[in-house]
């Protein structure tokens, strides 16, 4: 018999989760995004000073890119230990990963004290970082989704989310006081790395709260209800294994569901910086600016995205995102064209506020596609290895259409493309809300028979489907 969905956890309790996943993640994106605004501002001239300043930027975001290319890989191996070891001793180890990495970069010596040996440290480092961070997003969200009921799961689910425009706000807004503080060529020179140092301090904060909170209680009586069979025993050995086997369909929508929330969202916070100090000639300090208030309102908006998806569905709220984006990407540009501060903030703004809508109900919607024992494996492997083919190359690309055809036109239309392919993905995956995290019985033996086609789960977790929508 599957077990009942356990009793939702106190209200002061749920809230202690949902801190300690939204400063945990806060800080990780922190990490993970003060990198890209810096590749985008002082890299090109730090460690790679003898190329042209596009291509010297473009060097600078392709080590931007490296780090997504260790995110899969973080992915398997932080979803692999998760779903057998549990979700709150991965988290902390991505953290101090991150936050170890992120320091380390702070100390850097540059290119020109140490030559071609400090774009391959800084390679390195900025591999470590994807790495945690690939493990860090499964885990953060399921500890979320498992602790809370199913009527509101998609508004809780998405406080984990609002972890990345925090983490945007506070890397952008640390960069953007120190411009504003400091000349040029003092922060080129110095000025750079405090942000970077900072982040040991911030890791020290979410450690004491990250190892405050209980472990999910889904996925402890997963654990024990399998630690009593035997044959379950032997199939949890490669948690990957049957969510590639068995739910390879789910994997395939979360992946296209990625595309065009990936790649909006590097466009319109990473490559703006360079395309408004470029092509619109507009001040890094007017860029930033932007992009800092902007992730202000994207903050505040994702809960609202979420709790909308509670009462109509994670499809419908993403459809609307995916195609927003889409649609609002030749007026993003023309807006920054003018050079107008007013209209840079309205395009960037806008921007994030669609994207919003697909990244709110992202965390609950992948959470409800996999089985408790194989969830973090599921989630963190769509996720990540989407951000492969989207995020990590959006800046390079964007940044080479720019250089190739001097024009926006290609880049806004890249952008379409990823929001129609987004688009199909969500029409072939099937609504997910109100599903029960707790069947416990939709675990390793009940993986062994292959989901029905198009349902996103097991056998048992496919059961819940079938439950009256509240």
């Amino acid at each position: 018999m599957a077990a009942s969905a356990s009793a939702p956890p106190t209200p002061r309790s749920l809230k202690r989760i949902v801190a300690a996943s939204l400063i945990g993640t806060t800080i990780e994106w922190y990490d993970f995004f003060l990198y890209g605004s810096a590749a985008a501002l002082v890299f090109n001239k730090l460690f790679f000073p003898d190329s042209d300043p596009l291509v010297g930027t473009l060097l600078s975001f392709l080590t931007y890119a490296v780090g997504f290319a260790a995110r899969p890989i973080g992915a398997l191996v932080f979803g692999h230990y998760g779903d057998r070891m549990g979700r709150k001793k991965l988290l902390v180890l991505s953290l101090l990963m991150m936050g170890g990495a992120t320091f380390a970069i702070g100390l850097m010596p540059t290119h020109a004290t140490i030559g071609t040996a400090a774009p391959m440290l800084l390679t390195v480092l900025r591999l470590v970082q994807g790495f945690a961070l690939g493990g860090e997003w499964g885990g953060a969200v399921l500890l979320v989704s498992e602790h809370g009921d199913a009527k509101r799961r998609g508004f809780w689910a998405s406080w984990p989310q609002t972890g990345a425009p925090a983490g945007q706000l506070l890397a952008t807004g640390v960069l953007s006081a120190l411009t504003a503080l400091l000349s040029d060529a003092a922060f080129t020179s110095w000025g750079w790395r405090i942000p970077f140092l900072l982040s040991g301090v911030l890791v020290l904060v979410g450690l004491w709260i990250r190892l405050s909170v209980d472990e999910s209680p889904v996925f402890k009586a997963a654990l024990a209800q399998a630690e009593q069979r035997k044959s379950a025993a032997a199939a949890e050995k490669m948690p990957v294994v049957a969510v590639l086997r068995h739910h390879w369909r789910d994997v395939l929508v979360a992946m296209g569901a990625r595309m065009a929330e990936n790649i909006s969202y590097y466009v319109i916070t990473a490559f703006i910086l360079v395309y408004a100090t470029t092509a619109a000639e507009v001040s890094k300090q007017t860029a930033l600016n932007a992009v800092l208030i902007g992730s202000a309102v994207h903050f505040a908006v994702i809960p609202a995205w979420g709790a909308l998806s509670d009462r109509i569905g994670r499809r419908p709220v993403y459809v609307i995102g995916a195609v927003g984006v889409g649609a609002w990407m030749f007026p993003f540009f023309a807006l920054i064209d003018t050079a107008s501060f007013g209209n840079l903030l309205v395009a960037v703004t806008v921007g994030l506020v669609l994207h919003g809508a697909m990244y709110a109900p992202q965390a609950a919607f992948f959470s409800e596609m996999f089985a408790t024992r194989m969830r973090y494996s599921g989630a963190s492997i769509g996720a990540q290895f989407a951000s492969v083919a989207a995020g990590a190359p959006a800046p390079l690309i964007a940044t080479a259409l720019l250089a190739d055809y001097d024009s926006s036109t290609p880049i806004a239309l890249y952008v379409i493309a990823a929001a129609l392919i987004t688009v199909v993905a969500i029409a072939c995956a099937r609504e997910t809300r109100n599903r029960d995290l707790a069947d416990v019985d939709a675990g390793p033996d009940s993986a062994k028979v292959p989901a029905p086609r198009g349902a996103g789960a097991d056998a048992g977790t496919a059961a819940s489907l079938r439950t009256p929508r509240a």
